[in-house]
C-alpha cells in the first residue's frame, strides 16, 4: 500500500504559520479530501515561535501598531488561491489600534491564527508537531525526503519539505572571536550579535560603562531590559517625560555608523490623495531588467529607478496636499521629472526649480548620512546635538505637514515588492535591509522619548557616527571613538553588540541550512539561500530549482520587507506564500495521479 503523502514544515513560527494558513485555504481546490500528513518542526511554541513567544517580557513592544498588524489575506492581495480575511491584532484583542501591543500579546494572536488554521484543515489531513530541532534534510531530487530529528532515531519521510526556520544564531566572524578571546583573557564582558530578549544581561554591572555598538531595534530592546527592566520607571509624558533610576542601571555609551537611532514610527495616517504606485521602479522596469543577459548590479541598474519612484511618491505627496509649498504647476513638474535621468544634475535642477525650500526635498544621500561631516567641540556638545536630531525627528515623524515622509513610506513598500522578483539575479547586500529599516522600520514614538529621558537622566551616553571600537591589551580594556569628538575615547569593560546575526549560510546556527548549503544549495555573495522567485523552491548550485525543496524568510532571497504585513497593502509576503502552498498541493496531486493503484484498491 502506497504511505501516505506528507509535507514537512521545518519553522513553526509567523511564516510557517502563514503557509500553514494557505494550504489550508488552496486544499478544497487543489488536492481535495485526500489523506495527507503534515509535520511541523520547531522547539519553539507553534504560532509565535522565539521571537514571539509569550513567555518573554511584557516590556518589550512590537514595534507596529495594533492596527498595523495582519496574518490575514484581503483582496489587494495578487494572489490565485481564496481570500479568507481575518482580524488585525487591534480587532481580535479588542486593544486600541493605535498601540504599540506587547511581543506577549502579538504572541497570542499568532498562537490563535495558527489554531484557527489547524480548525480549517480537513479530517484527511493528520498535524504532527515535533517540539524539537531540525537537523538535515537528505533524499533523491526524484524521491522522499529524509529529516533528521534532534534526539529522533528515524528521519521524518516527506514527499516535500518547506523550510520558514525564520531568525537565526550564527557563529561568530572572525571579528567577533578576536573580541571574545580579548575578553576572555581580561575578563571583561562581550556579548555578540544576538536577539537582545534571549540573551543574558546579567554581566552587565549597574553603574558601569557599556560600549554599544548598533542603534536599531536589538539597541531599543536593550535599552528597556536594562533601564525598567531593572526597576527604574518613568514620570510625566512627552517632552516631559523624566527617568528615574533603580541605581541598578549601567551607563550604556551607544553608537553605530549614522551614529542616530532609526526614525521614528510616522504618528499620523496618510489621509488625502494616495501617490499612485508604482511609477518609475513597477514590473516594466523589473521585467527589462530581468531581461538584459548579463549580471545586474544594484547600485548601478537598480538603485537610480528606486531612488526615482521614492522621490516620485515624495513629490506626489507635496504637490496634492502642500501646493503652496511649490513654485511649479503640478503638469509641468510630472513632466519634468518625468523626462529627466534618474539621480542627475537635470533631475536636480528640476526639483530645486519647482521646491523652493531645501527642507522640502528628498534627499535620500542626506538622509543614510545625518552627521556626515560634523563635528562636536566635546562629548557634552554631542550629547545636546543628537538630542536635539532625535527631538527634531519626533516632531517631523509626528506631524501631517511633512505627509511626504509617508509617501516614501509606502513606496518603500511597493520598491521591495519589485526587489523580491529579482531573485538570484541580484545580490540585495546588507545596506539595502539596513537603509530600509532605518527609514521605515524605526521604533515607536513613545520609545524616543524615552531614549531622550535616559541621556538627561545620564544612563544613555550618545558615541557618535562611524565608531571605531578598539581593545588595549596594556590596560585590559574596550576603547570607542567616533570622529564626530576628535580625539575623545570611551573606555569600558563590556562590549555589546545590539544587532540580530547577520542571515549568511556560511555562518549560521542551523545545522540544517549549513547542511543544505555544503550540499549543494545556491547562496547569494552575501549569503542568503536562493530561491525560485516563481515558487520559492530552492535553488542548487546548478541553478535547477529543487522539486521537492522550499524555502522562505529572511534567510533566503525571498525575504520580505518587515515582519508582519499592514492590511491592504497588497502582502508580498501573503503572495509568496499562496505560490509556495498551491506548488506543493499541486506537487502532491500530480505525484498521487503517477502512483500505481494499490492491489488491494
Amino acid at each position: 500500500m502506497s504511505p501516505r503523502p506528507s509535507i514537512v514544515i521545518v519553522g513553526a513560527g509567523p511564516r510557517g504559520t502563514g503557509v500553514l494558513e494557505r494550504l489550508a485555504a488552496n486544499l478544497p481546490e487543489l488536492y481535495g479530501d485526500g489523506p495527507l500528513d503534515l509535520h511541523l518542526v520547531d522547539p519553539h511554541p507553534p504560532g509565535p515561535g522565539r521571537i514571539w513567544r509569550t513567555g518573554q517580557s511584557p516590556l518589550l513592544w512590537m514595534n507596529s501598531r495594533a492596527e498595523d498588524v495582519t496574518m490575514f489575506t484581503d483582496e489587494t492581495v495578487d494572489l490565485e488561491g481564496p481570500v479568507l480575511p481575518g482580524p488585525t491584532l487591534a480587532e481580535w484583542a479588542g486593544i486600541d489600534g493605535g498601540a504599540f501591543p506587547t511581543r506577549p500579546q502579538q504572541g497570542a494572536y499568532l498562537r490563535w491564527v495558527y489554531e484557527r488554521a489547524l480548525a480549517s484543515l480537513p479530517a484527511s489531513v493528520t498535524v504532527h508537531e515535533h517540539r524539537t530541532t531540525a537537523l538535515r534534510v537528505g533524499g533523491p531530487r526524484e524521491g522522499r525526503q529524509r529529516v533528521w530529528l534532534e534526539g529522533g532515531a528515524t528521519p521524518l519521510l516527506a514527499d516535500l519539505v518547506v523550510l520558514t526556520v525564520g531568525h537565526l544564531d550564527a557563529e561568530p566572524d572572525p571579528e567577533q572571536r578576536a573580541l571574545a578571546g580579548f575578553a576572555a583573557r581580561h575578563r571583561l564582558v562581550h556579548l555578540p550579535p544576538d536577539f537582545t530578549a534571549d540573551t543574558d544581561l546579567g554581566a552587565l554591572p549597574a553603574g558601569e560603562p557599556v560600549l554599544v555598538r548598533g542603534f536599531g531595534l536589538a539597541f531599543v530592546d536593550l535599552m528597556v531590559l536594562l533601564t525598567e527592566g531593572r526597576g527604574g520607571r518613568y514620570e510625566g509624558e512627552g517632552d516631559a517625560l523624566v527617568y528615574v533610576p533603580s541605581g541598578a542601571e549601567p551607563v550604556l555609551h551607544v553608537g553605530s555608523r549614522r551614529g542616530v537611532p532609526y526614525h521614528s514610527k510616522i504618528g499620523y495616517d496618510l489621509d488625502g490623495e494616495q501617490p499612485p504606485l508604482p511609477r518609475f521602479f513597477g514590473t516594466e522596469q523589473t521585467d527589462a531588467l530581468l531581461k538584459r543577459t548579463g549580471p545586474i548590479d544594484f547600485r548601478r541598474d537598480v538603485w537610480p529607478l528606486v531612488d526615482k519612484e521614492l522621490g516620485w511618491a515624495h513629490y506626489h505627496r507635496l504637490f496634492s496636499t502642500h501646493p503652496e509649498r511649490t513654485a511649479l504647476a503640478w503638469s509641468d513638474f510630472e513632466r519634468a521629472y518625468e523626462e529627466a535621468p534618474p539621480r542627475g544634475a537635470e533631475l536636480a535642477a528640476v526639483i530645486a526649480a519647482a521646491v523652493p525650500d531645501p527642507a522640502d526635498r528628498l534627499d535620500l544621500d542626506a538622509l543614510d548620512h545625518p552627521l556626515d561631516g560634523v563635528r562636536f567641540a566635546s562629548a557634552e556638545a554631542l550629547q545636546h546635538g543628537l538630542r536635539d536630531y532625535i527631538t527634531d525627528d519626533l516632531t517631523r515623524r509626528h506631524d501631517p505637514a511633512h505627509s511626504p515622509d509617508a509617501a516614501v513610506f509606502a513606496a518603500l513598500l511597493s520598491v521591495y515588492g519589485q526587489l523580491l522578483r529579482f531573485g538570484k539575479r541580484l545580490d540585495l547586500d546588507g545596506w539595502w535591509h539596513g537603509f530600509f529599516s532605518y527609514l521605515a522600520s524605526g521604533p515607536p514614538g513613545p520609545r524616543l522619548h524615552q531614549l531622550l529621558a535616559l541621556s538627561r537622566a545620564g544612563v544613555v551616553r550618545f558615541l557618535g557616527p562611524g565608531i571605531t571600537v578598539e581593545t588595549d591589551e596594556e590596560r585590559g580594556v574596550f576603547r570607542a571613538a567616533s570622529a564626530a569628538v576628535p580625539g575623545e575615547w570611551t573606555e569600558a569593560r563590556a562590549l555589546v553588540e545590539a544587532r540580530l546575526p547577520d542571515p549568511t549560510l556560511e555562518r549560521t546556527g542551523s545545522p540544517l541550512l549549513r547542511a543544505l548549503y555544503e550540499e549543494g544549495a545556491r547562496a547569494t555573495a552575501g549569503g542568503l539561500l536562493v530561491v525560485d522567485p516563481d515558487d520559492g523552491r530552492v535553488l542548487e548550485r546548478d541553478g535547477r530549482p529543487h522539486p521537492r525543496r522550499f524555502a522562505l524568510g529572511p534567510h533566503t532571497t525571498a525575504r520580505g520587507g518587515g515582519a508582519f504585513t499592514r492590511p491592504r497593502t497588497g502582502g508580498v509576503a501573503f503572495r509568496q506564500n499562496d505560490v509556495t502552498a498551491r506548488a506543493a498541493l499541486s506537487f502532491l496531486r500530480d505525484l498521487a495521479c503517477r502512483l500505481p493503484v494499490p492491489l488491494s484498491a
